[in-house]
């Protein structure tokens, strides 16, 4: 049978079985590897190779030494002296790194084989024969011949063997050993032997490499589809039609040139042979992209049909569709830039054309067309050549070809220069070219200057000079400055904002009534062009001109109307009724600018305002008040919209168990439609034990009773269930006068049901009792059969008969029975139930699991499944099956995809010294996880068979071991969580393409009909799991791995672990070898590409040499570009490494991909937007609100911005339309510090790049996020430091300058004007502080309330109440609560809402306003964001106060003192009408916002206000805040060098300049206070200013001596000024507060000037007094709390509240493990 018909033969019903229980059975059943190879691994002398000798074959005659050593010690022996003496020849001196402990360990492993010989001499000239010998046996006793026939058989028949793919692995094995023999025989005979054996076998040798390909070829490293052994039949990949079709194609080279092929003979030359050949491309990116061009046309081809015959054909619509998709970019490029493509016209272009250019492109991954028009003169051509721009010259005058070394290395020389001038990212933008400038320029025509091949002499490739580069406009001016220079230069600005204004006012006129989705958007603009090119046509009395004017007349009509209306008086009233009513009022202080403005305009009025001499207050402040304005609108707006949007597309339509029930009849329907091909049946839940008790209850009829067990329809279905089950059972279990029991027995209870009597012929009493008598059969029959059980199994009949017959049926049937000889001479001769039959059909026994299941399960239905995850994720899934989702297509047409994750050193596999080691507290992750996680680690006792268990005993099974640290890793943010969790599609194909098959017929050689229906098998199916390797990838890009292997790291081996239980998995990495050339070493790079090979070791698939070390920018995108090229298909999901996914899911990924084919506006999607579930929530409050705010914002907030054509790539479960990004520079853009937020950057390039980004969520992924306070903060400043890059991104320009008005709006406000009103909502409390302040110390309050009464005005209250607001999260949490109002329900949500409040909700949210402000600002003023690691492990230890100090010291405690200080000048010096409670409502939410910023880290860190946690802060505090610094020692343990690193950030004299004139807000304080002193008398003469005690503080000090006369001086002075003049004691203070005020920030701004002077001792001790204070102002409440221990209760219960609601023991982890055990 061939492939092809046996994936498409018709439906067969008779074999299709459509049941519903199965397929969920399949698809939940996990194929439990034992992991016996896993746990070896690093076991053996193969895994001790170093890596300098891993070129060699070393490593394979050491494994067929470990394979044989049970076999044949002696020749194991042999194999290992051999590795050595090639060991010893290719480093002699033992140079290499771990060379000379790999060459001692060997020898000492040869000693200890030389000693098991029992002094016995050896014949080492023997060795040869002895060697010779086993090789034959090893070859006749594995039948390698009979097997070597068998496989051409099959070759030659095209048809796949299910037998042979399952022997694959040891067929593989088997090859490797013989191949490591012969290359050990070759050696040792030599090129020319004397002997008869030598000749012998070197003639065994050249026979072996000239025919045998299956020894070359299942040896052969391959990726998917092993093209350069197509005649292995280890994958049956090869056999299907596309792919050999595929193969064909490229393969055709009758009508292309001549060319010399030195290939490998395995194989046929193909199109890339000859581009290789032509053009010098490296061999593995040759076998690389062979693969993905065969992949993409398979798959192309199979969307369409499967090709037939012998020799399959592919379709020229199939290479079309590739050819147009891949190539859609160049034609863009040459249509803008004015070039003609490479071809005349499409329909000339046949073919092989066609494949070649696609060829050609994946081969040079960019867009270097100029190559393509070299490529076309020599297919021309009938004998191929070197392409000319590819020829390198050597030395000795001899040429070779590579397109590296003649291309790629020029421009990666010059990108790496430029890099390297950024001064490590601190340098300005505009002073390096970054990826983006050098993009570009190929999209300018500047670039044809280059020439071709680009000359080495060209500007574009001149390494940069260390100057600063000229403005452009002096540049085309030719570097001259003249007077017509200057008057363009003085012009370009007005010409600018003018012409810009003018853009803005027509694009908000003539796109005003198109703004619903991107069609309207497209047609508004076609609509407006065309309207203008009839207004300048002669005609202008068209018909498009004449529906424009009537479309703006009735516009301005209505406007007219309102207005008019307004002047009626009626309307007019009822206009002032609406103004003066309090729920307009409410939105009219948050919406409208004149209430704030008119206190503003009575200030101004005052008289004696004008001798203070005030500046006017600025116009510009309202455009920012309604920023805010719109902010505040746009996000209670999106709420209301997503949330209509949500009701719309039927989420939370099932979101409790009790609502899955009522819709569960509906639910296989669903699923069949959405996820099956055919309409499948379905099986209830049954409620056997609620029935029971119906039944002994009742005291009515028959028919009362099934009436009331009939009201639930699924008590009834199991009712049936159980009934006719133990009938099919018991018959199944017995025979003669058993069978013949229960045969009479039903027939007799049929009888009764049907009469309506079975209350007369049944005690209802007793049916309890006959459940029990029934369960105990069961529970014997659902285990495998033994001897015992077998007795058991009789025992358990007989008293179910002695039951049923004498208790449970009324007296008249049970004479019957008693009277019945042949049951009573069986009784009595102990025949009866005496021969069992063991259900052994698989069918049987599911049945029989299943009758037990409803007997013995008391739990309500609601509560099942109990675990909370496991309720939440069967709700979201049967929800979002009645959700709108395209239809999925069969796999073999499903549109192919891949998964990237990319990794650095990240945890992988939590080891077991990590899971028991026990923090300060007692407290160990396995500890914490058993609390957290009770239910599910019940569950993993009894999966592997032990009961409670503590870690020691884990110790005693290696793999129990392992499994234990696989169940702690899954539920932790771990690289192992998210490789299981992405496999999942793969599980998910296979089993999907297993089902279809069978559905249509076709049923794989080996399987019968009974094999068929139990779908466990779907994982060991060759055919299944080549298809869905045909369309799954999985790639993992470890950018250190190579390292990590090198220094033995254990990240390396939980790598290679993981490749070996996922044997799809594929990990790439950069190599780094140090090479000798010309005498002196350099370092070269490499991307190579690994799996696991049949021993579990990695096994090179490709190595692609670089040319030089890709990290020249960001290094996670970096990671990411390097590895794209071994992805495949035409999507790709992007999926961060501490992600996870779910089968049920993964299994909704070929309807997620249709969306590429579906209808979504004027443009295909590029980007299809995944819906997250934040996975991490449940661990404690912090989380809960980072979860929920994280999940508003990825469903809410990009349902809305999908909606509005506004949405970018904000996380990592995207999809992207691979082909195209690929061809449009990528998915990760990398430039240093401006694309630090790398995920953005790609939505932003999709859409300038004409994409469309879609959202959809009908499926989700799972996503980690930050647990603990310092994790959130650092995350949150990566985020706020990259959105300040942003605003610099030409990228956010180009997005502004190219939306029309309400795109852009949309677009700044959910981006970087997110963290504009962020800033400005902290900058709100500044401003009216300072202006409060400022009154105060100028007494205007008192003038101004002493005039007019407006400090109680509302517009005032308003604008404070609205910051106040915005300020403690209300309106941030608006999104939140709609989606809880969506997805959970009205009450839920107010009860979840409550709770957050009471969790301190208020206070984070508060918090993190001052995290984005100062990290956004701090972005804006000096640049250089930077990625902050966050850690992602289980945050539960108690953080020092000083690891606090230092992480909010300047981003919060600063700025909260500062706030504070200005509230208490204000109270001080200020004048409030309506005394201390005007004052309170006014300061309230500054008060709130110092409490916050001061004492967050310490509300929210955990044992926080625990007495000895205090005291051991305190000490290390005080440790650190006086351990002097120095060169080498890290801020964590000194104050010196963190405030040296503190003050990094100012580097640039434009950061001096704007912190110099930020810091100058301080000279209020000093100006304002010495005008309140008593000793002023009020004069406010500038003189009195510049003379205060301040200026002293400005003399040098030197010597001690003088610092103590100046100090007694001093304190004399201040002395006689209370005695003899106005000066107090109230003066001094006030002085010290002006003191504080000001500060040192002048003197840190410019260090370099305070240091050329000598005072920067001074001035650093100085700030270190300042922190001792500041710290110590923090500490004391701390101190005070910690006295009362109910204090800390308190906190750990709203710390870990959800965890007490789940009935978790969070008092045990925080009291410690230890005072447990002890107690």
């Amino acid at each position: 049978m061939s492939a092809s018909s046996s994936r498409r033969r018709p439906p067969r019903p008779e074999r299709v079985m459509d049941n519903w229980e199965r397929l969920v059975r399949a698809a939940l059943k996990h194929q439990h590897r034992a992991p016996t190879a896993a746990a070896s691994l690093g076991i053996g002398l193969a895994s001790a190779v170093p890596p300098s000798l891993g070129k060699t074959n070393i490593e394979q005659i050491l494994q067929a030494a470990d394979d044989i050593e049970d076999e044949d010690p002696n020749v194991a022996r042999i194999l290992c002296e051999q590795a050595y003496t090639m060991a010893q020849n290719l480093d002699p001196s033992s140079d290499g790194r771990g060379v000379l402990q790999f060459k001692t360990g060997l020898a000492s492993v040869i000693k200890q084989k030389l000693a098991k010989k029992d002094g016995a001499a050896i014949d080492r000239q023997n060795d040869i024969q002895v060697l010779w010998n086993f090789y034959q046996e090893y070859k006749s006793r594995r039948r390698v011949d009979d097997m070597q026939r068998e496989q051409e058989r099959l070759r030659e028949s095209g048809t796949f063997s299910t037998e042979m793919g399952s022997r694959a692995v040891e067929m593989k094995k088997i090859y490797a050993t013989l191949r490591a023999l012969l290359d050990v025989l070759e050696i040792l005979v030599g090129k020319s032997p004397s002997d008869r054996l030598g000749r012998q076998i070197l003639d065994e040798i050249k026979r072996i490499k000239r025919s045998d390909a299956a020894l070359g070829g299942e040896l052969m490293p391959y990726n998917i589809v092993p093209l350069d052994a197509p005649s292995s039949v280890a994958n049956s990949i090869g056999f299907f039609p596309e792919v050999r079709a595929a193969t064909a194609a490229i393969q055709n080279c009758e009508d292309l040139p001549r060319f010399r092929y030195e290939g490998p003979q395995l194989r046929q030359k193909d199109i890339f042979d000859l581009l290789q050949y032509v053009f010098g491309f490296q061999e593995d990116n040759v076998r690389n992209q062979r693969e993905h061009v065969v992949l993409a046309l398979a798959n192309a081809q199979s969307r369409l049909s499967l090709p037939g015959g012998t020799e399959p054909k592919i379709d020229e619509r199939a290479v079309t569709e590739v050819f147009s998709k891949v190539l859609d970019n160049y034609i863009q490029w040459c249509r803008y830039l004015g070039k003609r493509v490479a071809w005349t016209s499409l329909e000339a272009v046949n073919k092989n054309r066609k494949i070649i250019l696609v060829a050609l492109y994946f081969l040079i991954w960019g867009e270097a067309a100029n190559m393509a028009k070299e490529l076309d003169g020599i297919l021309d051509s009938s004998e191929a050549e070197p392409a000319k721009s590819c020829i390198i010259i050597h030395d000795d005058s001899s040429t070779s070809t590579s397109y590296l070394e003649k291309i790629i290395t020029p421009i990666y020389q010059t990108m790496a220069a430029e890099a390297e001038n950024n001064n490590n990212g601190k340098a300005a933008h505009s002073a390096w070219r970054n990826y983006d400038d050098f993009n570009e320029y190929f999209w300018s025509r500047s670039c044809f200057d280059l020439g071709w091949p680009p000359a080495e002499g060209s500007k574009f490739l001149r390494k940069p000079a260390k100057r600063k580069r000229l403005l452009t406009i002096i540049a085309f001016h030719h570097g001259k400055i003249n007077i017509n220079t200057i008057k363009i230069l003085l012009s370009a600005g007005p010409a600018f904002f003018i012409l810009n204004f003018i853009e803005c006012c027509l694009d908000v006129i003539l796109t005003f009534g198109a703004y619903k989705a991107a069609r309207g958007f497209a047609l508004s603009r076609l609509v407006i062009r065309k309207v203008l090119e009839e207004k300048n046509a002669r005609n202008s009395d068209s018909t498009y001109f004449r529906i424009y004017v009537l479309v703006l007349g009735g516009y301005a009509a209505v406007r007219l109307f309102f207005a008019l209306m307004a002047k009626i008086p009626a309307c007019h009233r009822l206009s002032n009724f609406s103004d003066g009513s309090q729920f307009f009022q409410f939105f009219k202080w948050i919406y409208q600018i004149r209430p704030l403005v008119e206190p503003t305009n009575v200030i101004v009025t005052l008289r004696n305002l004008r001798k203070q001499k005030c500046f006017d207050p600025p116009e510009s402040m309202g455009t920012s008040i309604y920023l805010m304005d719109i902010h505040i609108w746009y996000t209670l707006l999106s709420a209301l919209v997503g949330g209509v949007m949500g009701a719309r597309d039927r989420l939370g339509e099932i979101r409790s168990i009790e609502m899955l029930h009522k819709r569960f009849e509906s639910f296989p329907e669903a699923f069949a439609k959405n996820l099956s091909p055919r309409r499948i049946s379905n099986r209830p839940v049954a409620q056997i034990m609620l029935a029971n008790d119906y039944a002994i209850d009742c005291k009515d009829s028959q028919y009362e009773l099934w009436y009331r067990i009939s009201r639930d329809e699924y008590m009834a279905y199991a009712v049936k269930e159980c009934y006719y089950s133990t009938e099919r059972i018991l018959n199944s279990l017995v025979d003669g006068e058993g069978q013949r029991w229960v045969e009479r027995l039903f027939r007799d209870l049929n009888e009764s049901i049907a009469q309506g009597s079975l209350l007369v012929t049944i005690n209802l009493k007793k049916l309890q009792l006959v459940q029990s008598r029934l369960t105990g059969l069961t529970g014997l029959l659902i285990r495998d059969e033994t001897v015992d059980r077998a007795a058991g199994v009789t025992k358990a009949l007989r008293e179910l008969y002695e039951v049923v017959t004498h208790e449970f049926l009324a007296p008249n049937l049970r004479e019957q029975f008693d009277t019945w000889q042949l049951l009573l001479r069986a009784r009595n001769e102990g025949r009866l139930f005496s021969k069992i039959y063991w259900p052994k059909d698989p069918e049987m026994r599911e049945q029989v699991k299943r009758l037990h299941l409803l007997l013995t399960v008391k739990d309500s239905a609601a509560n099942i499944p109990k675990n909370l995850e496991a309720q939440r994720r069967l709700q979201f899934f049967t929800n979002s099956l009645f959700m709108d989702m395209p239809e999925a297509k069969p796999v073999s047409e499903m549109i192919p995809f891949s998964v990237f994750t990319p990794y650095y050193s990240e945890t992988v596999l939590y080891s077991m010294s990590e899971l028991c080691v026990e923090n300060e507290d007692g407290i160990s992750i396995l500890f914490y996880l058993q609390k957290i996680y009770p239910d599910e680690w019940a569950n993993f006792l009894e999966r592997i068979g032990r009961g409670e268990s503590s870690e020691e005993d884990f110790k005693d099974s290696p793999s129990d071991t392992l499994e234990l640290r696989f169940w702690v890793s899954y539920r932790g943010q771990t690289l192992a969580r998210t490789v299981r969790g992405m496999m999942y599609y793969r599980r998910a194909l296979m089993l999907q393409s297993y089902l279809e098959k069978r559905y249509l017929g076709g049923i794989e050689d080996g399987y019968s009909t009974a094999e068929y229906v139990d779908t466990q098998g779907y994982e060991l199916s060759p055919d299944a799991r080549a298809q869905a390797d045909l369309k799954f990838t999985y790639v993992v890009s470890c950018q250190i791995y190579g390292q990590q292997k090198q220094r033995k790291a254990p990240e390396a081996a939980d790598i290679a672990l993981l490749m070996q239980r996922n044997e799809a998995l594929r990990v790439a990495f950069i190599h780094e070898e140090d090479v000798t050339s010309d005498g002196r070493t350099i370092k070269e790079y490499h991307s190579k590409l690994v799996k696991a090979d049949v021993h579990g070791k990695d096994q090179e698939i490709y190595s692609i040499k670089l040319p030089g070390n890709p990290k020249l920018g960001e290094g996670k995108p970096e990671n990411q570009n390097h590895a794209i090229i071994f992805t495949r298909g035409d999507a790709i999901q992007t999926i961060d490494m501490n992600q996870d996914n779910y089968l049920e899911e993964a299994m909704k990924m070929r309807n997620l991909l249709e969306e590429f084919r579906g209808k979504h506006g004027i443009r295909p999607p590029t980007i299809l937007g995944v819906r997250e579930h934040v996975f991490t929530g449940s661990v404690s409050s912090l989380a809960s609100f980072m979860s929920n705010q994280e999940t508003s914002f990825v469903t809410l907030g990009q349902r809305v911005l999908a909606y509005l054509k506004v949405r970018m790539h904000y996380g990592h479960p995207d999809v992207f339309d691979r082909i195209f990004h690929i061809t449009r520079g990528g998915i990760s853009k990398a430039s240093r510090v401006i694309n630090i937020s790398e995920d953005i950057y790609a939505g932003f390039n999709s859409t300038l790049r004409q994409g469309n980004i879609t959202h959809h969520e009908y499926i989700q992924v799972g996503k980690g996020r930050d647990v603990g306070l310092n994790q959130i903060a650092l995350f949150e400043g990566k985020v706020a430091g990259g959105n300040g890059e942003q605003v610099l991104s030409r990228d956010v320009y180009r997005l502004g300058q190219l939306f029309d008005f309400f795109r852009m709006l949309t677009f700044f406000f959910t981006t970087v004007g997110y963290y504009v009103c962020t800033m400005m909502t902290v900058l709100t409390v500044y401003v009216f502080l300072y202006g409060r302040v400022y009154l105060a110390l100028s007494g205007l309050d008192y003038e101004i309330s002493r005039q007019f009464r407006f400090l109680g005005n509302t517009a005032l209250d308003a604008a404070l109440n609205a910051q106040f607001l915005v300020q403690i999260g209300i309106f941030t949490a608006v999104p939140m609560i709609m989606g809880f109002i969506l997805e959970l329900g009205l009450l839920k949500a107010i009860f979840s809402f409550i709770t957050m409040q009471l969790q301190f909700c208020s206070v984070f949210f508060t918090f993190s306003l001052g995290t984005r402000t100062h990290y956004f600002g701090r972005t804006i003023l000096h640049g250089g964001a930077k990625y902050h690691a966050t850690g992602r492990g289980f945050v539960v230890r108690h953080i020092k106060f000083a690891e606090n100090y230092r992480l909010y010291s300047r981003s919060h405690f600063v700025k909260a003192l500062e706030v504070a200080l200005l509230l208490i000048v204000y109270i001080a010096y200020g004048f409030t009408k309506g005394g201390a409670s005007s004052f309170i409502l006014i300061t309230i939410s500054s008060w709130f916002l110092v409490v916050s910023w001061l004492f967050a880290p310490y509300i929210f860190n955990p044992s926080g206000f625990e007495w000895q946690k205090t005291v051991e802060d305190f000490d290390d505090w005080t440790n650190w805040l006086l351990y002097k610094g120095g060169v080498g020692v890290k801020g964590e343990n000194s104050w010196e060098s963190w405030w040296d690193e503190e003050q990094a950030h100012i580097q640039t004299l434009r950061g001096r300049i704007l912190e110099t004139i930020l810091s100058l807000r301080f000279l209020i304080f000093q100006y304002g206070i010495v005008y309140k002193l008593k000793i002023t008398s009020h004069n406010t003469s500038l003189a009195l200013f510049t003379a205060t005690p301040k200026k002293s503080t400005a003399l040098p000090t030197f010597i001690r001596f003088l610092q103590g006369l100046l100090a007694i001086g001093m304190i004399a002075g201040i002395a006689l000024l209370i005695a003899l003049t106005e000066f107090t004691i109230a003066d001094l203070f006030a002085s010290a507060l002006a003191f504080v005020a000001t500060g040192w920030c002048l003197a840190v701004t410019w260090k370099w000037l305070v240091k050329a002077v000598g005072l920067w001792d001074s001035v650093r001790e100085i700030a270190r007094m300042y922190d001792a204070g500041m710290g110590a102002l923090i500490f004391v409440p701390i101190v005070f709390f910690s006295w009362f221990p109910f204090v800390s209760t308190f906190q750990s219960r709203f710390l870990f509240n959800q965890a007490f609601s789940r009935g978790l023991e969070i008092s045990l982890i925080l009291a410690g493990n230890k005072a447990n055990q002890e107690a």
